[in-house]
């Protein structure tokens, strides 16, 4: 305290997180005297020996074998220091000040360094399947693994990284009572964010620009901070953001509250881009083809003296690469990051609120809120499109005069470039080398066509790009009975709307569904049509009411012995509730079966397409209803009947888009409340120690609460067991404890004691 009307505040810190994440060891020399070491004394990570479509055989081993993310440590370095100061003056309240962080994830990266090999079944395979469309297969991943094929190899080094970033922040206030009954609030923000960075300039980013010598100078190479000479993004300079409030009491017990401002989201997160840091390199086997990438027995196809005329790997590596020569051709392979030149701009946010409280009764408050706000510039990698690396409909008939619509065209994709069919329309790429130098001859149609066919994938786009869009709309309402006669009592609705394009949480790269189902993605059709993707959010639950009571019993005034022992025994007990009831979660739409988007390059092997869904929707068919039977009736036995209705959806046709929206607002899982109990007290035993002892009650009311349905695929095949008993297809509930998707939780209770001193 400076003086009585000036008050100073500093202050320091230092959040340090350290993760020892040291993985068991092995002795790579075990594996035989042929097998060449990777980079780590680990067994090799081996995935792709379970086939989910068939029994899960895999020999008595653990799923997946090796580690596949391992670090040594992970650390999270983050000082902090800020300083604000509050003068009074007359009827003004001034506050200035400022806040800076640093934060910084060193870390010894495992990561791939072990080697990971992939199996599938096209190595066990009949070749002749690979030219037919069916989706039946003889081969099997873990005979794959037996016979020491693989279908994919990834492989690091073993990495010493640090990425960090830092933020400053700047404010300026007043509150300014104008009268006695009107108060004014405003003032001014202003931040300066940085994106995460690797300290050395180590950390890659695709480039769509830059000549690739590996790939005959067509554009789409890789770059570095450390030798391109230039920075990643560009950090977002006027992050200013305004507010304004005022209220103003209209009676003695009525007060008009409103509010606007704009307001600043901090850098998008490190959501593991860490682990990703080193550069990396995936070789996977051409599709259709039956022969493993590497040998398995063979380790590691890039150490030191390998039979192969392989470079070996080292890191930092800022040669060009991607594709990567790789057993003497250069096989498309894809970088793993890409950070977008705007990625520095940190999500915005104008929200605003206009609302009246009132106190009907002593004790008794009610008040009725508007809350608006719109929300732009949020990270959502899945609408990245140039990262997608894909194609468009347009892209295919106006440069090689493809018509996706056209089942010959269709099929024509998925062949190999050396297919007599493929060169009869296509006479240039007799020769592979038209392509880039070195192109295998074995790759499908669509990757010799595709807008960089030297990348076998689309590039995951981390820290942005700030596309995302959300819209939010509600009326809140409150009551609060204030605490008297031992009674306390929240009450609060919420009627909402909430829409989202191309995100669904503030995160670098892995954004919730939020979904019935849950799991990751937010759901896009056509990410090169931008405003189609505007849906429901994933968290939609436009009705929300939740209630908060306790009452803690009073003394009783009673004369007689018994009576005064009666009230020391029943006095001070609370009992408490917190009722939590909403809409039910939405349900994703059918997804379509007709492979558009796969024969687009954008499917679910496409990463960042993955995570918006690899297909596109299905379409509704009017005046079918979405369910059987009405989810929150509890008259239905959800092991002898399907609540989802196949006839609500039909497949768009080959080579269309679907034209359903994501979610619909009439399309949600069945209403689960939260109801929780709770009955304690607090026994003083001396005065400086006490005995608190609570009992605590989750679902007390015993609701059985169903999984969410599959609701994929309309035309899955209805299965039951040996009793009649329904065990999968379109519109089933797991209830088998302990499998996937089992989600009822009977009611549980737990005693607590704690004793303090």
């Amino acid at each position: 305290t400076i003086k009585p009307t000036l008050l100073l505040h500093l202050g320091i810190g230092l959040f340090y997180t350290d993760q020892p994440a040291i993985p068991p060891s092995f002795n790579v020399s075990s594996l035989g005297s042929n097998f060449a070491p990777f980079y780590v004394n680990q067994f090799p990570n081996i995935i792709g020996i379970v086939d989910s479509t068939l029994a899960p055989v895999v020999g008595g081993a653990s799923v997946p074998l090796g580690q596949g993310f391992a670090v040594q440590w992970l650390k999270d370095v983050k000082p902090t220091a800020n300083a604000n100061m509050t003068w009074v003056k007359a009827n003004h309240t001034f506050k200035a000040g400022g806040e800076m962080v640093i934060e910084g994830f060193p870390q010894v990266n495992y990561t791939r360094a072990n080697g990971s090999f992939g199996f599938g079944q096209n190595q066990t395979g009949d070749p002749w399947e690979f030219q037919k469309t069916t989706f039946a297969t003889t081969g099997l991943g873990y005979a794959s693994f037996l016979i020491g094929a693989p279908n994919s190899l990834t492989v690091s080094q073993l990495t010493d990284s640090r990425i960090g970033n830092h933020s400053l922040g700047f404010f300026l206030q007043d509150s300014w009572k104008v009268t006695r009954r009107f108060t004014l609030d405003y003032g001014l923000r202003y931040d300066y964010v940085t994106l995460l960075r690797e300290e050395h300039g180590r950390m890659q980013s695709a480039s769509f620009t830059t000549p690739n010598p590996l790939a005959g100078g067509r554009l789409g190479d890789v770059i570095y901070e450390a030798t391109c000479g230039c920075r990643f993004n560009h950090n977002y300079p006027y992050a200013i953001g305004p507010h304004l409030g005022a209220a103003y009491q209209i009676t003695d017990k009525t007060v008009l509250r409103a509010g606007a401002a704009l307001t600043y989201s901090s850098a998008p997160n490190n959501a593991y881009l860490s682990y990703s840091v080193p550069d990396f390199y995936t070789f996977t086997a051409a599709p259709g083809s039956y022969a493993a990438v590497t040998p398995l027995q063979g380790g590691n196809p890039f150490a030191p003296g390998n039979p192969y005329g392989n470079k070996p790997i080292v890191w930092p590596d800022f040669s060009p690469h991607y594709p990567v020569p790789f057993n003497g051709s250069t096989i498309p392979s894809s970088p793993f990051i890409y950070i977008d030149p705007n990625a520095g701009r940190p999500p915005r946010i104008f929200q605003w609120s206009i609302g009246l409280q009132r106190e009907v009764a002593r004790n008794l408050v009610v008040e009725a809120t508007y809350v608006g706000n719109r929300g732009v510039w949020w990270t959502a990698p899945v609408l990245d499109d140039q990262a997608y690396n894909a194609m468009t409909p347009q892209y295919l008939q106006q440069n090689y005069g493809l018509d996706i619509t056209n089942p010959t065209d269709r099929g024509l994709l998925a062949l190999p470039i050396n297919n007599p069919a493929v060169i009869k329309r296509f006479p240039f790429l007799a020769n592979p080398n038209n392509v880039y130098p070195g192109f295998p001859a074995n790759q499908p149609l669509e990757q010799a066509i595709r807008p960089f066919p030297q990348w076998n994938s689309g590039v995951p786009p981390f820290l942005g790009p700030p596309l995302g869009d959300t819209w939010y709309d509600a009326l809140q309402a409150k009551v609060t009975k204030r605490y008297s006669h031992g009674l306390d009592v929240q009450g609060a609705f919420t009627w909402s709307k909430e829409l989202a394009l191309g995100v669904n949480s503030d995160t670098s790269y892995l954004t919730p569904s939020g979904a019935a189902g849950g799991g990751f993605g937010t759901p896009i059709n056509d990410v090169y049509n931008y405003g189609l993707n505007k849906y429901l959010s994933g968290f939609s639950r436009p009705f929300l009411f939740v209630t908060s009571v306790q009452y803690t019993t009073q003394r009783l005034h009673l004369a007689s012995g018994f009576g005064k022992a009666f009230s020391a025994l029943a006095r001070d007990w609370t009992l408490g509730a917190v009722l939590r009831y909403q809409s039910g979660a939405l349900i994703p739409v059918a997804r379509s079966n007709n492979q558009l988007l796969a024969q687009l390059d954008r499917g679910v092997t496409n990463n960042p397409a993955v995570w918006g869904g690899g297909s596109t929707f299905q379409n509704v068919v009017p005046g079918q209803p979405f369910f059987t039977v009405n989810p929150n009736c509890h008259c239905f036995d959800p092991t002898t009947t399907l609540a989802l209705n196949p006839k609500a959806f039909t497949d768009a046709a080959p080579g269309t888009f679907g034209t359903a929206a994501a979610f619909y607002d009439n399309y949600r899982w069945q209403r689960q409340p939260a109801e929780s109990m709770s009955l304690g007290r607090i026994f003083r035993l001396k005065e400086s120690m006490s005995l608190n002892i609570r009992a605590e009650f989750y679902n007390v009311f015993n609701r059985v609460f169903l999984t969410p349905p599959s609701s994929t695929n309309p035309e899955a095949t209805t299965t039951r067991n040996t009793t009649g008993l329904l065990t999968g297809g379109y519109g089933y509930s797991n209830l088998v404890p302990g499998a996937t998707g089992y989600a009822p939780s009977p009611r549980t209770g737990q005693l607590v004691a704690r004793f303090q001193f």
